[in-house]
């Protein structure tokens, strides 16, 4: 079932696959971050974000996953 805690899951995952797959917003030199051209920099800044975004979608999956074992169980009884 497709709920806004998945939407928001896929969304972190899935945004950084966009923003790299679009070379054209990141294909530049310029600004230049001590001594390091826009291209680099902005590659290894989405590295920390991609790393950023999955913690955050795992921790929505868990949390959603114990929502939905307890709805279960609370259902069962």
């Amino acid at each position: 079932m497709v709920t806004p805690v998945r939407v928001v899951i896929a969304l972190c995952l899935v945004a950084p696959f966009v923003a790299m797959l679009w070379v054209g917003s990141y294909a530049k030199t310029d600004p230049v971050v001590i001594g390091i051209p826009f291209f680099y920099w902005y590659q290894m800044l989405w590295v920390l974000i991609s790393t950023a975004l999955t913690v955050v979608a795992y921790q929505l999956w868990q949390r959603d996953q114990r929502a939905r074992s307890a709805s279960k169980g609370g259902a069962s009884q």
